[in-house]
């Protein structure tokens, strides 16, 4: 069969057309999965626990009452943020997975950013 160029071109735009109503769907579906993400880090040997959802929002802090015994501000401080910058590792980690799971079928997309996301 011989293609003309309106053809060509047509079947083109075809393909585009469905690409990005390709991406419009993984951008929801994964919208809908960073809002079901929630990650907990703990520091300290659980002394701290964080918990964290998918916007890298705070949901959860929970601090064993021995923290406040010893009344070292700057060791609970520590702990604080160990458990905040796990919790949030966690959660890029999560993103990044349920990214690649999404978007595996489109080529060059893996790594991709989307805004408004992360």
């Amino acid at each position: 069969m011989n293609f003309g160029k309106k053809d060509r071109e047509r079947m083109e735009v075809n393909a585009i057309q469905q690409m990005l109503s390709r991406l419009r769907q993984v951008q929801e579906d994964l919208q809908r999965q960073v809002n079901a993400v929630a990650v907990e880090a703990s520091a300290g040997g659980g002394m701290v626990t964080v918990k964290m959802n998918g916007q890298k929002q705070i949901v959860d802090v929970r601090i064993e009452p021995g923290v406040f015994a010893s009344k070292d501000q700057e060791m609970l401080q520590d702990l604080i943020r160990a458990a905040v910058n796990e919790a949030s590792r966690r959660v890029d980690d999560e993103l990044a997975n349920q990214m690649r799971n999404l978007t595996g079928g489109i080529p060059g997309i893996a790594g991709l950013k989307i805004p408004g996301l992360f």
